[in-house]
């Protein structure tokens, strides 16, 4: 044989043994749930994330996991892990699908841009857990503020976009004028809720219905929705908007008049330029009573006569 077809015959023998290595290097199905493992990028302007796998279904052994890969840092440097940061997490209480997670002094020391992306991650990593529907965040017991010193809330999925590029200006700031009870349960209370910071990728009468299932930030004035309640859609056509709730919205927990519910989501929407009028509606059904008292089959109109004036009524 000659050198050139010895050669030849080495090269194709070569060529098949790092074929066949390859096929033997693919990567086998890995087993369990796949969870999305947030960070953030290097350059600190948006969220990637990781898939990780785990066969784990207990909600705490999941909680431990998902913050234990939250503090884990990447070995080539190529994302930022948020727990791996000087702040702590000193406990965490799940009730209802609401997640509080409660953080030491440390964390007031985040601010700005870099604050949010953290939270996002945190957040958008954990609402993965079966359980958890929400997350709120708190400091030493206290509810986490931001710069302004507006309470952060109740967050979800929805509360951030996952950033691609700079996406995060997407977040902007709004003044709201929202509607709750008085102390007594049958008076609405005007409560003006300022730098409210949202997503601008979801609709202002969305932004609205959460506020008041949030429930108040100001003394003096009361909730008027069931917080377990959940928003199935919230449209607007024609000057109507269409606020669908899940069955939560029918268990009332406070001592509020049906009326002052109703008019709680009728006015607050009706502060918005683009509505006049609310239809209420339970898993897309209107034909039938909230706490069978109030049909849901009309559309409702701002009522100030139930706003209270500070005067015993």
């Amino acid at each position: 044989m000659s050198k050139l077809k010895k050669r030849f015959s080495c090269a194709v023998i070569l060529v098949v043994m790092l074929l066949l290595a390859a096929c033997g290097r693919e990567e086998q199905p890995q087993a369990g749930t796949a969870y999305k493992i947030y960070y953030v990028n290097n350059d600190e302007t948006k969220i990637i994330n990781q898939q990780y796998f785990t066969e784990s279904t207990d909600t705490e052994i999941l909680f431990e996991e998902l913050t234990g890969q939250l503090q884990t840092k990447s070995e080539k440097m190529e994302y930022q892990a948020p727990l791996a940061e000087d702040f702590s997490i000193l406990g965490h209480v799940l009730d209802s699908g609401l997640l509080t997670v409660d953080f030491d002094e440390k964390y007031k020391e985040l601010w700005g841009i870099r604050e949010i992306l953290i939270r996002a991650a945190i957040v958008r990593t954990l609402v993965q857990i079966p359980d958890v529907e929400r997350i709120t965040f708190t400091v030493v017991g206290e509810p986490l503020v931001d710069g302004s010193g507006t309470a952060v809330g109740i967050m979800t999925a929805d509360t951030f976009i996952e950033n691609a590029g700079n996406e995060i200006n997407a977040y902007e700031k709004v003044d709201l004028r929202l509607y709750f009870a008085n102390e007594e349960g049958n008076l609405l209370v005007e409560e003006s809720q300022r730098n409210v910071v949202y997503n601008s990728n979801i609709a202002m009468e969305k932004l609205v219905v959460e506020k008041l299932i949030e429930g108040p930030k100001a003394e003096g004035s009361y909730p008027t929705i069931n917080p377990t309640t959940k928003i199935i859609s919230v449209t607007v056509k024609d000057g109507i908007c269409y606020v669908n709730l899940d069955e939560a919205f029918q268990n009332q927990p406070y001592n509020v008049t049906s009326d002052v519910t109703i008019y709680s989501i009728t006015n607050s929407l009706v502060e918005l330029p683009n509505v006049n009028k609310v239809q209420i509606s339970i898993k897309g059904e209107s034909n039938i009573s909230y706490r069978e008292n109030v049909s849901l089959n009309n559309v409702f109109e701002r009522n100030l006569d139930l706003l209270f004036t500070g005067q015993s009524q």
